[in-house]
């Protein structure tokens, strides 16, 4: 079953990612941002996805990445 996964994240992986908090990055998910699925209670990124968030997001306040 942990191969159907393989391609995926979680939350907290996004976030050392990213840099931020995980919250942060539940934030970027509610808000759009960041594409993700839930299951089973949890949010999964796909690699993919956030690493080509990742390249275009800028951390600091006011500059704001979107994936789109």
């Amino acid at each position: 079953m942990a191969d159907n996964f393989g391609n995926y994240v979680t939350v907290a992986e996004a976030a050392r990612r990213l840099n931020i908090h995980p919250e942060s990055v539940r934030r970027l998910i509610r808000s759009g941002k960041l594409p993700a699925s839930k299951f089973a209670n949890a949010w999964l990124i796909e690699k993919t996805t956030l690493e080509q968030f990742a390249s275009n997001y800028d951390p600091r306040p006011g500059r704001k990445a979107t994936l789109l």
